[in-house]
């Protein structure tokens, strides 16, 4: 947002805070930016609130926004149909329109809540999709593998190491982490160390995908983009254990994985907690590189998934045009 002209008041990174656990830890600063952001809107009174993912202070901003009598629009919808159903009813009272960018949802809002919401396509289709066309996937195999550990410290000192352990039993392979673009290269090196056959980019995360054979990737968004990309995956989730086990107690969906959601199948492998250890990434990165079959039915699932997630065009355009006729209301 800030390269199209966008004034960045405040960086993200400085308000997400992961799990249950972390967020008590950090409601100090989180209450802290709650008022720097009512502050920020009122000094700049918009004619429209345009609210992006992020519920947990998202929400709470929506909230006063409506009591101030600011129009809110909310883009991306928080994951009410996982955990938190009854978060919907408070989104009905304080957002004006609701942008969804998951082809289900829209169904489920309808269905459950009886709330016609607007499905605008998945912004990653588009972006996947133009990076494809400049540096399309070789059919040859690179004898390289992928590790994208995440974007905060904690997610990445949970699951880095493991990541690395893997890289032993392959060492005819490279094996690339991908930085984060917010942390600085000194954290990652005393993981590397031990590793000869590891090297380390920042800010190519789509070429680095590209270059690979394989990937493991943290549960997020990342593993959505791998598999646009069209790339073999396995995913990967190792968080705080109180958190995890209050998560496992709420969530109720029958994956972690946005790639399995969508299909409402399991198309990539979900290695969770205790199940995320060397044994097990090693056999399935070994199936990733060497089962042709298994390559190919997973990257016509991927196929299926850019499919449902283009509908309708440009996600960022469609989102667009539905702001702008709000504001013309």
């Amino acid at each position: 947002m800030q390269q199209e002209g966008a004034v960045l008041v405040k960086h993200f990174r400085d308000l997400a805070f992961m799990g249950f656990f972390e967020v008590l830890r950090n409601l100090p600063t989180i209450l802290r930016n709650l008022r720097f952001c009512k502050e920020d809107i009122q000094g700049f009174q918009p004619d429209v609130l345009v609210l992006i993912d992020y519920p947990g202070f998202n929400l709470r901003i929506a909230q006063w926004a409506k009591k101030e009598g600011i129009k809110v629009v909310y883009y991306i919808s928080p994951q009410v149909w996982a955990w938190k159903a009854d978060r919907v009813k408070i989104m009905k009272q304080c957002i004006d329109r609701l942008l969804v960018i998951l082809p289900f949802e829209d169904e489920y809002y309808r269905k459950h809540w009886d709330w016609e919401v607007d499905y605008v396509g998945h912004p990653l289709a588009q972006i996947t999709a133009e990076k494809l066309s400049t540096h399309p996937r070789s059919d040859l195999p690179t004898k390289k593998v992928a590790l994208l550990p995440g974007s905060r410290k904690q997610e990445i000192q949970k699951k880095l190491p493991v990541m690395l352990s893997v890289s032993k039993h392959f060492p005819d392979h490279t094996f690339i982490v991908a930085a984060a673009p917010g942390l600085d290269l000194s954290f990652y090196e005393p993981f590397l160390r031990s590793y000869p056959n590891v090297q380390m980019r920042q800010g190519h995360t789509y070429d680095i995908l590209l270059d690979s054979d394989a990937a493991l990737v943290t549960s997020g968004t990342a593993t959505l983009e791998t598999a646009l990309l069209g790339i073999p995956e396995a995913v990967c989730y190792k968080g705080n254990p109180i958190s995890y086990q209050i998560a496992k107690r709420l969530i109720k969906i029958p994956y972690i994985s946005l790639v399995n959601l969508i299909l409402n199948k399991l198309v990539v492998r979900e290695f969770i907690q205790d199940d995320m250890n060397e044994e097990n990434l090693k056999k399935e990165l070994q199936e990733l590189l060497t089962d042709a079959d298994r390559r190919s039915q997973m990257q016509d699932a991927f196929q299926q998934l850019r499919t449902l997630l283009e509908a309708g065009g440009s996600a960022s355009e469609n989102a667009a045009r539905i702001i702008v006729r709000e504001l013309a209301k």
